[in-house]
């Protein structure tokens, strides 16, 4: 577990300001009719203009056969939790798209995702993404030197559980700094009291993926793309967020 400096974290922070930047322009486009294809070139656009690096493009995969990620963006819809592949299909009203997006900036990683409606979506859906947005607020309330990894897992968990919804327990949040992906896990479920201690200086990645089903899942045959097993409708939500003795400071929140 490494532990940043404070101008290390403030690196950090301009790297998370540029995911948020470029989330926010990509949700702008969401609309039936765009293809989460244009998501993706438009994210190449900016990432180029921002002098940046992609995070997940090219990314090794997680088995053997698999090629590496081909997106710049995660473009996960509807019954998709994560690792969603841009492609050339249509956006319908009601669906809901999960854009996840990271990025390289001066050494360091930024990691952000949101959930996106796109048009006008049922009450159940909206308050399936209330919810894990929720979910995510009270994580980062835990986020305070002394405090465990449990406390933060646990705080996704109550919120998501106490709304009838699950919480996916295959993929979890992580530590990120020099590296996109480092220790510790952060999973979105768990006891209080359990795991490491936060200490200043720790950078981690909070994600809840929620489910209005049953939490299990199963991978797609293009190796990447993780779905409910059921079918139901998931959501994700991200931030990096850094831990300080004055409290945390979330990274990719302008």
């Amino acid at each position: 577990m490494e532990l940043k400096s404070k101008s290390e974290i403030d690196i950090l922070r301009e790297a998370n300001l540029i995911v948020a930047d470029i989330l926010s322009e990509l949700e702008a486009m969401v609309e039936p009719g765009v293809t989460t294809n244009k998501l993706n070139q438009r994210a190449a656009e900016l990432t180029k203009k921002h002098g940046a690096k992609s995070a997940f493009l090219g990314y090794p995969a997680p088995s053997p056969g698999v090629e590496s990620f081909p997106g710049l963006i995660c473009a996960s819809l509807n019954d998709a939790i994560v690792h969603g592949i841009p492609n050339d299909v249509p956006l319908k009203e009601g669906d809901i798209l999960s854009v996840d997006y990271g990025c390289e900036h001066k050494g360091f990683f930024g990691d952000s995702a949101r959930t996106i409606p796109v048009g006008n979506i049922s009450e159940e859906t909206q308050r399936l993404l209330d919810v894990t947005k929720a979910s995510l607020d009270a994580a980062i309330e835990q986020c305070h030197v002394g405090n465990r990894i449990g406390d933060i897992s646990n705080a996704v968990q109550t919120v998501v559980e106490k709304a009838g919804f699950g919480v996916v327990r295959e993929f979890v949040g992580h530590g990120i700094g020099r590296n996109m992906h480092e220790p510790p896990h952060v999973p979105n479920f768990g006891r209080q009291g359990q795991g490491r201690v936060l200490k200043p200086g720790l950078v981690i990645a909070i994600e809840p993926m929620v489910t209005i089903g049953s939490f299990e899942t199963k991978l797609l045959e293009d190796g990447w793309t993780a779905v409910t097993r059921d079918g139901s409708l998931a959501a994700h939500f991200e931030h990096s967020v850094a831990i300080t003795a004055d409290g945390p400071i979330v990274l990719s929140r302008p």
